[in-house]
């Protein structure tokens, strides 16, 4: 019997064309359109079907039965007999099963022992399964011998755990009742089989959309073929491909007709028997399809490019991005261009997800929402946040980073209203930019307690009640898995109750809350059983179970129905006016086949299993389906991918090749340069340097030493700080504090060395550093910070002892020392302060010595006025503004660095042994720094913004205040 195969042309749109076949059909055999079964690959279009048949019928009607292949059921099939068949075993409990074998690996080379790990081998192991199931492979008879002598030790042992898996698995699965969910479906199949073969249907059949398959969908595909009811209808099919490139496919599997042939001849037909059914409304377009025939020539083919030729092809453009940013807007300006023609629909299709959550918001951005087919990671959506991030602030141990990335999740309450929570957050975010705590709930209160904050500590601890189930549970060495989810969902609820809603409910509301909770629900089920873990690995555990879950959400009232965003399989069987390829870039479209880590790529081939080749060819049919069916076709690949060049997708290549060897090539799509224009300004503005000019009686006449080295090189600091009265924040979670740690090293030598002679005692140098390590212990600060601090301020203690008694020696006791002594110099009705770190008198004069933590300035930086501030302490001192005991004549100016690394310490006078530079120094500062006070105090005089390039702070606090990236290349 002839089989009933047949086949659309390559350039008609396969389902309106289907739903007009069978359509007339049914009116040619008088029967009604209801009555009859149609399979279609995928559920997307099997739903796309329907809208084909409202189309085609012009009217509403009821439809046929239509089911997936792919996700069939005996209620649409209409199987009695499926009803006997036992049940697949749910994804999650042979996900956990799985991870309990692979953790009895544990002690192998190599072999997981966290969890997280060993669940997500295990999701590999379990595809692995289904693709010998599908291929009809026994893994346990072919397993054995297929790892060959020259691959590493690692296969052989690998192979030795599999073999386990493959012999106990069947078990495993025959004392549930189960069966992996790949093995039904192929019972299944072979059910329909059977029953169809003993009890032909009456009505229509029709297998249509199939281009590829596995032996059991070949298999139905026969029966159908062979039904004097039944129809079974390629997609894609090329009938005028030659004879010699069609016997080339069995050696040419990434070929778009190699998955047909397999097809066929497992249907045991040849393709002469494939009918041509003619499509209603098909569209003319072979340039299109003999440049595509062409470009895809398998290698024993290539011959016939000699006598094959590319005539001109309209309807077809390369988009040429330069990075993936730029791709996506690119895409997003093409799709609103065709939005433009009235009833003209558009649609983007890529693997890429990331380029397609670009798009998604570039679209958004031009005000058109895009229904995304794939939807949304669940991981992604706020509940699921929500949780991840209370995951990694416990792990943390509620450090300041994960703690307030955690308030500040809109979810996040904390029993009151959202709002005072989201007080409360930027309470504490400034609170932790002042101090440097250790994790811990207690660090926090100790910090807002220093700050005489009794709200927000009283908000910490009620914080810490909240969290307490969690705290608990993870305060234990180990706990079982159900137990650390199972208290951090309770966490989670507790904090996202309200003052409004104190049931957490708020956290499961809406679809995100509906989908995240019945996923953990079947999740917590299946992980009783599993090994306890340390609550550390709770993070990985948490991201694991939500794994690739995803979030499709029912449509938006506000898509744009004429506008789409479809993955590959999505777009099987579709067809748009304009379609996008997207992301072509080699690596992603196709995607890299991925062998995974039980079997490498000639493991796989000596065991039977299907070559990696086989999914690039139904990609590849796929992209030659969506080219010759849409009116338009925008390929679009960047020039970059990331931080490296990006090699074009094979396929663009070929196309690209195949016109360059005729001489042409694909026209260029206007979108990229509307995307280089999208931000560019009409015209460049360049902005003047700030030049601020306040009046008299606001600008400062009370200055700090330390503000003339920032009036010196930035006066729009002293303006932003001292007239706007702007303090700038302190990083979070700063890894060290250079302030803070001068500060200790300042206090320590204050309380230590009063005395002349303190360092004479033999225990000089264990006193300094107690008064070192009291300071650092009131400070709180985390143990990391504390320990790495300690170490340093120990060998500063060392290296100031030793310095001491060296001094002692050679100079003797000084007459007086002063330590961390205020002053002020007042003049023309200006007052300058500061604060000397130590001064010592001694009968030839006054030295005064300076601690610095950081780096000194050299002689030179004193010399020309940048580092005034040891001269102008000796100008207060000479002044008497330090007391009458520290008045006198200064003689020496000296720094300590004071550094605790490899070299502890050093001592650098200025200008040593150089008397009369020393005194110019001390006397210039006298007259000059009054003249710096007086300009400054001039309304007329600008606060510039960095006036001196030569001169520069160790910071620039201010540069965003001032704008300074819009002026500074052009001033």
């Amino acid at each position: 019997m002839t089989p009933n195969i047949a086949a659309f042309p390559l350039a008609a749109q396969f389902l309106p064309a289907l739903a007009h076949a069978w359509l007339d059909s049914a009116a040619a055999e008088g029967r009604d359109p209801a009555d009859g079964l149609l399979i279609l690959p995928t559920r997307r279009a099997a739903r796309a079907a329907a809208a084909g048949f409202l189309a085609a019928h012009g009217k509403p009607l009821i439809l046929p039965r239509i089911t997936a292949i792919g996700a069939p059921d005996e209620a649409s099939l209409g199987i009695a007999g499926g009803l006997d068949l036992p049940p697949a075993i749910p994804p999650e409990e042979r996900r956990a099963i799985l991870a309990r074998l692979i953790l009895g690996m544990a002690g192998r080379d190599g072999a997981p022992t966290r969890l997280a790990e060993a669940l997500t081998l295990a999701d590999d192991l379990a595809l692995l399964i289904d693709a010998a199931e599908q291929a009809e492979i026994d893994l346990a008879e072919t397993l054995p011998g297929i790892v060959a002598p020259d691959l590493a030790e690692h296969w052989q042992r690998t192979l030795d755990f599999l073999g386990i898996v493959t012999r106990a698995w069947p078990e495993i699965l025959a004392a549930r009742g189960a069966v992996d969910p790949a093995r039904r479906l192929r019972l299944l199949l072979d059910t329909q089989v059977t029953f169809w073969r003993d009890n032909p249907p009456a009505q229509q059949v029709w297998l249509a959309g199939i281009a590829a398959g596995s032996p059991a969908v070949a298999r139905l595909a026969r029966v159908v073929a062979g039904l004097d009811q039944g129809r079974v209808i390629l997609a894609g099919f090329d009938p005028d491909l030659s004879d010699a490139a069609w016997d080339a496919l069995d050696s040419s599997p990434t070929h778009p007709q190699a998955g047909l042939r397999r097809l066929l001849t497992a249907m045991g037909a040849r393709r002469e028997e494939v009918a041509s059914w003619p499509a209603k409304n098909a569209a003319s377009r072979p340039n299109r399809i003999a440049l595509l025939r062409r470009a895809f020539l398998p290698p024993a083919a290539l011959a016939e490019w000699q006598t094959q030729f590319v005539e001109l092809v309209e309807g077809m453009f390369r988009l040429d991005a330069a990075d993936e940013q730029d791709e996506a807007r690119a895409i997003a300006l093409a799709l609103r261009d065709a939005l433009e023609t009235p009833s003209r629909d558009a649609a983007l299709v890529t693997p890429d997800r990331g380029l397609a959550v670009q798009v998604s918001a570039e679209l958004a951005r031009l005000g058109i929402r895009a229904e995304d087919s794939a939807g949304e990671p669940l991981a992604e959506t706020p509940p699921a946040i929500l949780l991840r991030l209370l995951a990694t602030a416990q792990a943390a141990q509620y450090a300041p980073v994960p703690l307030l990335a955690l308030l500040k999740h809109p979810l996040a309450a904390a029993g009151r209203s959202p709002a005072v929570c989201r007080g409360f957050a930027r309470r504490l975010d400034i609170l932790l930019r002042k101090h440097l705590p250790g994790p811990g709930f207690s660090a926090l209160r100790y910090a807002a307690e220093a700050e005489k904050d009794a709200e927000l500590a009283a908000f910490i601890a009620a914080l810490q009640t909240l969290l307490r189930p969690l705290i608990d549970a993870g305060g234990v060495m180990t706990a079982s898995p159900a137990a650390l989810i199972g208290a951090l969902i309770e966490a989670a609820e507790a904090l996202t109750s309200t003052d409004e809603a104190p049931d957490g409910a708020k956290l499961w509301a809406g679809e995100a809350g509906s989908t995240l909770s019945d996923h953990l629900a079947r999740q917590l089920a299946s992980l009783d059983g599993l090994p306890d873990i340390a609550p550390s690995e709770l993070p990985a555990l948490f991201d694991t179970i939500l794994g690739n879950a995803r979030l499709r959400r029912t449509r938006a009232r506000d898509a744009n129905p004429r506008v789409a965003i479809w993955g590959i399989m999505e777009a099987r069987l579709q067809t748009v006016d304009t379609l996008i390829l997207g992301g072509m870039v080699e690596g992603v479209f196709p995607a890299e086949p991925d062998p995974g880590p039980w079997l490498s790529r000639p493991m796989r081939k000596a065991a039977g299993l299907p070559d990696d080749a086989g999914l690039i060819g139904e990609a590849a049919h796929d992209v030659t389906s969506l080219i010759a069916t849409c009116d338009t076709v925008i390929l679009s690949a960047p020039r970059r991918r990331g931080r490296a060049p990006a090699v074009p997708s094979r396929f663009l290549a070929r196309i690209e090749l195949v016109l360059r060897g005729a001489g042409r090539s694909l026209a260029r799509h206007p979108a990229a340069s509307w995307s280089a224009q999208l931000d560019q300004p009409a015209a460049r503005i360049i902005r003047p340097r700030p030049a601020p000019r306040p009046p008299a009686e606001v600008r400062p006449m009370r200055y700090s030493i330390s503000e003339i080295t920032t009036l010196l090189a930035d006066p729009y600091a002293i303006h932003a700080s001292r007239i706007m009265r702007l303090t700038p924040l302190n990083p979070l979670d700063a890894e060290t504090d250079t302030r803070l740690f001068g500060t200790i090293v300042h206090e320590g030598l204050r309380q230590a060395a009063t005395d002349p002679v303190w360092a004479a005692a033999p225990d000089a140098e264990q006193k300094l550093a107690a008064a070192f390590g009291r300071e650092l212990g009131k400070q709180r600060l985390r143990r990391a910070l504390e320990a790495f601090w300690r170490v340093r301020l120990e060998r500063i203690a060392g290296w100031i002892a030793a310095i001491e008694r060296d001094r002692l020696a050679a100079h003797g006791p000084a007459e007086t020392i002063a330590t961390e002594i205020p002053g002020c110099w007042e003049f023309d009705g200006f007052l300058l302060r500061g604060r000397a770190d130590r001064i010592e008198r001694r009968a030839d004069g006054i030295a005064i010595i300076d601690y610095k933590t950081g780096s000194p300035p050299d002689d030179r930086a004193i010399e020309t006025g940048g580092a005034p501030q040891l001269p102008l302490e000796a100008v207060i001192a000479e002044a008497g503004g330090f007391g009458a005991s520290c008045r006198g004549t200064v003689t020496e100016l000296v720094y300590w660095k004071l550094s605790g690394g490899a070299t502890e310490g050093e001592t650098r006078a200025i200008l040593k042994g150089d008397a009369d530079r020393l005194r110019a120094v001390i006397d210039a500062a006298r007259s000059e720094i009054p003249l710096l006070l007086a300009r400054y105090a001039d309304p007329a005089t600008p606060f510039l913004d960095a006036p001196h390039p030569g001169r520069q702070t160790h910071d620039r606090p201010f540069a965003g205040i001032s704008r300074r990236a819009e002026w500074e290349d052009s001033a």
